[in-house]
Formats: C-alpha cells, structure tokens, sequence
C-alpha cells in the first residue's frame, strides 16, 4: 500500500491510494487527527516530549485533548518545520539533559505517525513525502537521513506545489500555476501538465516522478499505459505563512487591548483569523486567570488587512508571484496563457489573499475546492503513470576568498533553473595558492535569492521568522566539512602560478552533483565522477 505525508507547519495530511476504486483518500489515525464537519481529517503539526531520554512523545490532537498547547512548558513545540534546517537565533530548550533541535522534533512526530500508522496497516509499503520548494538542502537533507530509519520498501520525495497540480485532477494538457500557502511557506509552482510521453521526442528516456530515496530489492515494472508528463517551469517561495499571521493579530491585541500573548491568545487569534473566512467579523472571549480579567476579542476582515499591509504582507505577495512571471516570462509564456490557478493551503481561504490572486487571474481560472487535500492527494500520482521533468530551484557556486573586501565570497558554477540530468558538463581550472601545496579544497554552497532571504529566531517562546534586508543573500555550504572539502591530493605537491587541476561538474538525474578531477600536470584522473552532495 502507498501511502503520501504532507507534514506540514500547521497541519499534516496523510493520504492513501486505494486500489479498490483507484482513487485517493485521506485517513485519520485514532486520537492524532481532528475531526471537523467542514474539514477532512487533520492531524495539528503539535509535539509534546514527556521524556527526551525514551523518546517518550505526544503528537497531534492529542496534545490539544490534554491541554498540554495551553501553557508555557518548553516541552511544548509548535510550528516545528519551519525551523528544520535553520541557523535558530535564540534559546533551544534542554529537557532531560539533552539539547531538543527542531529537526529532532520533526523526527520524533513522523516517526510517531508513521508507527500508528504501520500498526494500523502493517503492508505500508511505500511512502512519498513532500517538502516545500524554497527548502533548503539541510531539510532535505534531514528527511533523508529520517527516511533511513523507516521499515518501508520505498520513499520519494515531491516538491508541494507539483503534487498539488496533480491532486486537482488536472490530468489535461495545460499550464497550471500552484499558490501553495500554509501555516509556514508560501510557494508558488508553475507546472505544465503535458500528454502522452511519446509525442514528446525528447523524453524518451524519462525518470520516475519525484525523487527517489530508498527503494527495496523487488523491480519496479513500467506501467503498460503511456505515461503523463508534469514539468516544472517557474517556482518561487519564501518563510510566510499563516504562523506570522497569528503572531501578528498578537501583536495587535497586545497593543490596543493589553493582552498577554501566550499559547491561549495565539490560539483564539488563529481562530478568529480561520472565522474570517467564512464570515465578515468574529469574535473571541479571552479571560486571564492570573489577573482575573476577561477581554473581547473582536476583529473584522477590514482590521485584518490592514494590520496585514502594515507588515508588507502584500508586498512579500508580490514579489514572489513577479519571480514567478518573470521566469514564466523568460521562457515566452504570459500570464494569459496560464490555464488555471490551484489554491493551497489553509491560509489560501483568507478573502484577502483570495482578492490578491484576483488581481492577477481571472475568477472563473481559480480553484479552491481541496485546500488541504491536494498535495497529499497528488503525491499518491508517483506510483499511476505520472512523470515530472524538473529543474534546480537554487544557484550553487564555489567559496573563494575576497581579497579585496577581505571575506568570502560565492562563485556561480550551476545556475537557478539547469535542468537535470546535464547533458554538458561545467569546466572549472584551478591552482594552487601557497607553496609545496599538499591539497586542493573546494567549498560548495547553495545559493539563495536576496529577495527571499529570511532569518528565523525566537522572539520569548515564539518562533518567528522576518526579512533580511535588500541585498542581503544567504548561502547554505553543503560540504564543508574537513575531509568532504578535501577534492584532489597533490603528488607532486602544487606550487603559485598555473592551473593544476580541471573540475568537471555534472549532475546526474537524480540531482547528485558528481564531479572529475584530472591533474594537468601529471595527466592523472585523480576523482572519477564522484558524487559530492544532492541538490534542490
């Protein structure tokens, strides 16, 4: 059985095929998911350790059916997957003489739902998890390294937004643009949806769908129908998501009516924020019980917005859906030719980003009807004759020293965009730097866009995360590690003055960067297409 998480940062959805009537289906696990009449079965991205020592943890609704969401206790956590491979500015919290990161959480809440999970099937033979595209190689990275320890056959991974195309049922030739906007990323992924494979001459030789992870010893057969193709050509993302929201409306409360900001008031504000979208104004009673005050919470669509434009909600907006367009643009498409625009995500349901969507796209192209479903519900496609042609969503360069502004800098070596597998590989000469040079190194990085920059920290318990400012870019370095650093041993040792070695860099079409290093001098392959790290 297949089975598809979307863990994501306010809520995870697991999603099963069934091959009874062929069709995706969402499940709920006793006492972890919430039930709610408008609603499929939710599971709240909620953790609580009872003891970091035996790993001894409570996830979903129930940390809510026992009020452990309500307090201050630091063995609480909350919108955990947005700090997933982040440099955290602030205090991690030490519960039984242990440091507990937010990769250990995320990893102690799938693990939990994928326990359940398996005693509730025990032939879970494959799963598929989805993961944002603005992530960057740590969090891949890290469900990586998560996937090695589970009992299944196989695991893929899917970027959100692609599985969502494919969750509307979208199964028509068409451009599909994909506004993916939960509770900690918005992304946006324009997919086209393309027909046979066949008629595409130069996808003969065509990959699976998504990435695949681990796999077991059987073989997996072609299906005997003609696969569909999904190409991605233009994605953009960044850390917002309906979490700031809620730390926002706080905010607000806050300075007008004096409220504490604490689990409580976090959770009336979010639900305020989900009653606005259905209804022109809602109201919340908060009562303190340390001053034994109560106050109204009131809020109304029109304070929502503006309280969203007072912190450049719109702007962030827009600048992601110009990224969008413009690459669209780069490749002769203009927003006219867009067949249909995928709405995802809870915070998709706000009026005020369905308005902004408006202005780019006419009504009758919008479609919302599975906000919550449909990523999870489109990764079950992996395994029904479905493929994808991709691209790298981040540039990666190489580190070299800055002799004039005395720092680091980043060389571009495989642009935002290459697809993958490359048919021509990326030449680099390098020589070396100081005399009877035993080694050459090379530092490989991720390169990130200075528009989407963003820091995450904590301001008290809260994790928020806020824009950098303009110019600044951030770099994730993927091998920077004492021996993975270390390329090409030198025998002669190097000395100033000439190219010593040739770089070849390629990657292949599972997204790993291998490279080749041949000594010029001695006419020697020192690395023979190696592979160094995998990429977005």
């Amino acid at each position: 059985m297949v089975y598809a998480i979307d863990f994501g940062t306010s809520n995870t959805v697991i999603g099963r095929w069934n091959p009874v009537t062929q069709q995706p289906e969402t499940i709920s696990l006793l006492g972890l998911s919430l039930q709610m009449s408008n609603n499929p079965p939710l599971i709240p991205s909620l953790l609580y350790v009872e003891d970091a020592t035996h790993q001894e943890v409570i996830v979903g609704q129930a940390v809510r059916d026992h009020g452990l969401d309500l307090g201050t206790n630091p063995r609480f956590f909350r919108n955990f997957k947005r700090g997933i491979g982040t440099d955290i500015q602030g205090f991690m919290p030490e519960l039984d003489g242990q440091t507990v990161t937010f990769e250990q959480a995320g990893q102690w809440f799938l693990q939990t739902l994928i326990q359940q999970l398996q005693s509730t099937d025990p032939n879970v033979d494959a799963l598929v998890f989805t993961v944002p595209v603005d992530s960057f190689e740590a969090y891949r990275l890290w469900l990586t390294q998560l996937c090695k320890s589970l009992q299944v056959n196989e695991v893929r991974l899917l970027d959100e937004p692609t599985a969502a195309a494919l969750g509307y049922g979208l199964d028509n030739q068409g451009t599909i643009l994909v506004v993916d906007f939960g509770g900690g990323t918005l992304d946006l992924s324009l997919v086209r949806l393309e027909g046979d494979r066949q008629s595409q001459a130069n996808q003969a030789q065509a990959k699976p769908l998504g990435f695949l992870l681990k796999w077991g010893q059987k073989v997996l057969e072609e299906s005997a129908q003609r696969p569909k193709l999904a190409k991605v050509i233009a994605k953009a993302g960044q850390n917002l998501g309906g979490a700031d929201i809620d730390n926002w409306l706080a905010d607000y409360f806050q300075q007008t009516q004096a409220v504490a900001i604490t689990p409580l008031t976090l959770r009336l504000v979010e639900r305020l924020k989900i009653q606005l979208s259905q209804q022109s104004e809602a109201t919340e009673v908060y009562f303190n019980d340390e001053t034994f005050e109560s106050y109204e919470l009131h809020l109304d669509r029109e304070r929502l917005t503006a309280i969203l434009q007072d912190h450049q909600f719109f702007d962030r907006l827009n600048a992601s859906m110009s990224q969008v367009l413009q690459q669209a643009q780069r490749q002769g498409l203009t927003p006219e030719a867009i067949d249909a625009v995928l709405l995802v995500g809870g915070t998709t349901q706000l009026p005020a980003v369905q308005t902004w969507i408006e202005q780019y796209f006419p009504l009758e192209k919008i479609r919302s009807q599975t906000p919550f479903e449909a990523i999870a519900h489109g990764a079950l496609q992996l395994g029904q004759g479905m493929e994808v042609k991709d691209f790298l969503y981040h540039s990666y360069g190489i580190r070299f020293w800055d002799r004039r502004n005395h720092c680091h800098g980043w060389h571009p070596i495989i642009r935002q965009g290459q697809p993958y597998p490359m048919l021509q590989p990326v030449e680099l000469l390098l020589g070396a730097s100081m005399e009877k040079q035993p080694s050459i190194e090379l530092v490989i990085g991720e390169l990130g866009e200075a528009t989407t920059s963003t820091e995450v920290y904590f301001d008290g318990d809260r994790l928020v995360t806020r824009t950098l400012s303009a110019g600044k870019s951030t770099v994730k370095p993927l091998n920077d590690s004492p021996d993975a650093r270390t390329i090409a041993q030198l025998s002669p040792p190097g000395y100033p003055g000439s190219d010593r070695i040739r770089v070849l860099f390629r990657i292949d079409e599972d997204r790993f960067l291998r490279i080749t290093v041949e000594d010029l001098l001695t006419a020697q392959t020192l690395v023979d297409d190696r592979a160094v790290v995998q990429l977005s």
